[in-house]
């Protein structure tokens, strides 16, 4: 009787220690991934994520009808930067329409994205509650990561407080802005 109770008794202590270092060796495999560097082969967000984010809330930034354009961090709204080149027609009429139809793909979170967009609308193009129309600045565009060409435009996602935190590079996919839209906009 003493052998199965002593038996009994390993085998409880065993269970408790195979619990033990089970909840244990995780935290030591996340420590040491963590301290040795390693990072995951694809992160989530589908733009470039800017390390450290470029600050454009101390830029003076106007609108086009000469009002000045205020970043609000009490709102966590977030805004889609968009600097077409001066010549740019057919790739800025496409453009404009993704846009239009990425800001009404949000449905009932629309009123937290606005797409700033800096230069002239294309031909034919109307306005949406969403698009904020600005008047170019060298300023800004000396702070981007990447100039538009009249071919192709690139995007920058800013926060609430006026960070650029993710870059999409010219001819990107409204696709991609969606679904880190999705994300961003819980």
């Amino acid at each position: 009787m003493t052998a199965t109770k002593t038996t009994s008794k390993f085998r409880s202590r065993l269970v408790l220690l195979l619990i033990v270092a089970m909840f244990f060796g995780s935290f030591g495999i996340a420590a040491w991934l963590r301290f040795t560097g390693w990072l995951p082969g694809h992160s989530r967000n589908l733009g470039q994520l800017l390390q450290p984010p470029i600050l454009l809330s101390d830029l003076s930034l106007q609108r086009r009808d000469g009002g000045a354009f205020t970043w609000t961090p009490d709102r966590n709204d977030w805004h889609l930067v968009v600097t077409p080149a001066a010549d740019c027609t057919t790739a800025c009429a496409a453009l404009f329409d993704r846009l239009y139809r990425l800001w009404l793909s949000e449905g009932r979170q629309a009123s937290r994205l606005q797409v700033l967009w800096f230069g002239d609308l294309p031909p034919g193009a109307s306005g949406y509650r969403g698009l904020v129309l600005m008047q170019a600045s060298p300023d800004l565009l000396a702070r981007l990561p990447e100039r538009a060409q009249a071919t192709a435009i690139p995007a920058d996602l800013v926060d609430a407080e006026g960070y650029v935190i993710l870059h999409y590079r010219a001819g990107f996919d409204a696709a991609d802005v969606r679904k880190d839209l999705s994300r961003l906009l819980k």
